[in-house]
């Protein structure tokens, strides 16, 4: 079968299409026969060696995909539509994936929309229910809001009831992406506390989710109302920011990790509790990933690339089928 492989740490360059043998599924694993593999940021760290979990050389990136299961297993019946998580090797023709992290796609979800749930929905439906325990009515801040994580997060704030989600987006052109993600209002990130304290009133957000990092982290603090709480779900601007606690003390605010990553380790089965909770929302279509460039499986070093370059907006994906 035909696959995208990594052959060297350096980044796209270092991606070629090849030949590679028929995944060989284990116990409690399932084969999916791919549609669209969802591109994501730790695809391009891994591509680098850069990401916590390096697999080793030659490796095929994908984290996430959609398809239909090719034989009868581990509860899933052949022909069955899937989304998952294989975490590598989902740019490829097939993958094998444990079968916690496989999930039903609901027929009102086309495949490429299902490509682009699995991490980042999982992800921003952990960071805000779990971690910031997100209650209705309150005031959600998103940076990134047109990337995978960013836009989820707006999409999965507001069908979770926020009052008000502020989405920041780093130009102009990207606003509508995060308009569409579900943003009440979208602001610059050159200047948006300044803009958080006129919509808030001076008040200031309930809940921060920071997928980006850097130097905008200084304001998003500054931008919490007492007792908020800011996420930190990644560093996409490459610098890790220091949290300076005397702020923290004074305002009665939480900063804090949301790695789902890490947590679904230790609890294997939190995964298919989560996609549960998204089902009805599925189902209701309040959860509409917002999608971006399609690549066909022979440019999927430009898929990458383009995540890498900080072109995208929306969901990149790479179509296998």
């Amino acid at each position: 079968m035909r696959a995208a492989v990594v052959t060297e740490l350096s980044g796209p360059d270092g991606i070629v299409i090849r030949e590679v043998a028929e995944p060989n599924p284990g116990p409690d694993q399932v084969i999916v026969d791919v549609e669209y593999a969802g591109i994501s940021f730790p695809d391009v760290l891994q591509s680098r060696g850069l990401y916590q979990v390096r697999p080793a050389l030659p490796f095929t990136p994908g984290w996430e995909v959609s398809g239909v299961v090719r034989t009868d297993s581990a509860g899933f019946r052949r022909g069955d539509r899937v989304a998952a998580m294989p975490f590598t090797g989902g740019v490829a023709e097939s993958v094998v994936v444990d079968a916690g992290y496989v999930f039903p796609l609901p027929d009102s979800v086309s495949f490429a929309a299902g490509a682009a749930l699995p991490l980042n929905y999982l992800t921003a439906h952990f960071a805000l229910i779990r971690r910031a325990r997100l209650q209705t009515g309150e005031t959600v801040l998103v940076h990134g809001a047109a990337g995978g994580v960013g836009s989820a997060s707006c999409n999965m704030a507001a069908a979770l009831g926020a009052g008000v989600v502020i989405a920041v987006v780093s130009t102009a052109e990207k606003v509508a992406i995060a308009q569409a993600a579900g943003g009440h209002h979208v602001v610059l990130a050159d200047g948006f506390a300044a803009e958080v304290r006129h919509l808030t009133d001076g008040r200031g957000v309930d809940v921060v989710v920071d997928p980006v990092g850097g130097e905008r982290f200084t304001d998003s603090l500054r931008s919490l109302a007492p007792e908020g709480r800011l996420l930190i779900v990644g560093f996409a601007d490459g610098q890790i920011p220091v949290v300076k606690t005397n702020r923290l003390l004074l305002t009665n605010t939480t900063v804090m990790g949301a790695g789902t990553r890490e947590l679904w380790n230790h609890e294997p089965e939190l995964p298919g509790q989560q996609w549960k909770d998204l089902l009805p929302l599925l189902n209701a279509g309040a959860l509409k990933p917002v999608l971006g460039p399609r690549f066909s499986m022979q440019d999927a070093a430009l898929a990458i690339r383009a995540i890498d370059e900080r072109r995208a907006v929306g969901k990149v994906l790479v179509r296998i089928r």
